[in-house]
């Protein structure tokens, strides 16, 4: 098997679940097509924050609804895949060898950033899946770092699936609709940051607090920018980026979604 790209997608609010004429769901709906069938996946979200990193050891993962205020039918979803403890000792040894300390949970389950694009992309929840948390107080480097140590899974037929959002700024929301166009502080950071990671700017990207526009307007916390460097370290170094998606959600959400080789 030849080595898998590693994946960063936008999950975009829970709903997106629910909206088959959303730009970013018809993407995920044909995002396996695009990429070999994977033995496991390791998937990276941004909805588990951690002190260090941290993998679930889980046999069978439960579908976690991580929101509130939304409609029954999206608390009724389930995506019952088969956990991949294996993986993620695999992915811990590791980390471990990479000087990076590592814990495990024996109960995590999937949230919604990573049960969102895996219930599109791959409905039959066949696939066995482990994922892989966040450190909110950490720098992009060490995400990268993380990204960096797991490299040799792609040699190994797993798929590492970044999930987070191109931009994430809650507090901005304004009732906008799916399709609403988005302000210029949205589409300044998202383009500062699509042409850095399709031009291999990787140095620049690193210190993307400090060189892309309204970088903290966009991100006033950043863990869900922080699975997007752990894909780009799993990726080849010096290796720009692939464009796979993108589009925005309710306005203030950058949709983006990339390969990394």
């Amino acid at each position: 098997m030849a080595p898998l790209p590693t994946l960063f997608v936008s999950h975009g609010s829970p709903m997106l679940a629910l909206e088959p004429d959303a730009p970013a769901h018809r993407f995920l709906k044909g995002l396996a097509g695009l990429v070999e069938r994977p033995q496991a996946i390791l998937a990276i979200s941004a909805h588990w924050e951690t002190p260090v990193p941290a993998l679930s050891l889980a046999e069978r993962p439960q579908t976690i609804h991580d929101f509130r205020g939304f409609p029954p039918a999206l608390f009724a979803m389930q995506y019952p895949a088969p956990g991949a403890p294996a993986l993620a000792r695999r992915a811990g040894t590791l980390l471990d060898q990479a000087g990076l300390a590592v814990a495990y949970s024996s109960t995590r389950g999937l949230d919604h950033g990573a049960w969102t694009p895996l219930a599109l992309a791959w409905p039959a929840a066949d696939i066995p899946i482990t994922q892989l948390s966040v450190q909110p107080h950490r720098d992009a480097a060490h995400h990268a770092a993380v990204g960096a140590a797991l490299r040799p899974l792609r040699n190994e037929g797993v798929l590492v699936l970044g999930s987070g959002s191109f931009s994430h700024n809650l507090m901005e929301f304004r009732g906008q609709g799916p399709a609403a166009p988005s302000p210029a502080w949205v589409t300044a950071f998202a383009d500062w940051m699509r042409q850095a990671l399709l031009e291999g700017r990787h140095a620049d990207l690193l210190a993307w607090d400090r060189l892309a526009p309204e970088a903290r307007r966009n991100h006033p916390t950043p863990e869900h920018l922080w699975p997007l460097y752990t894909a780009l370290g799993v990726g080849t170094p010096g290796q720009p980026a692939r464009l796979l998606h993108s589009s925005t959600d309710r306005a203030i959400l950058a949709m983006d979604a990339f390969a990394f080789d």
